[in-house]
């Protein structure tokens, strides 16, 4: 069953660029969004981790900071 993911990250942040790539490599569906441009998403991901550093994942409500590839692995059941 498809998992419910999304992702806050910059454009500018490599680790964001890479844990996207990640998820397209493995074919996992998500939506992203830029915290660097969109102040309401930057405050949701902080309420959501207590975190300022990108990137944060949301799969399924389990909350990932930063390119944790394991943890990301785990959630998703890869």
């Amino acid at each position: 069953m498809a998992k419910n993911v999304t992702v806050y990250s910059t454009s500018t942040c490599p680790f964001c660029i890479r844990v996207k790539q990640f998820l397209k490599d493995n074919n996992i569906e998500f939506t992203n969004y830029d915290v660097g441009s969109d102040q309401l998403k930057a405050q949701e991901m902080i309420n959501k981790s207590g975190q300022m550093g990108v990137p944060v994942l949301d799969i399924d409500g389990k909350i990932i900071v930063g390119f944790d590839k394991e943890k990301i692995k785990e959630a998703l059941g890869l």
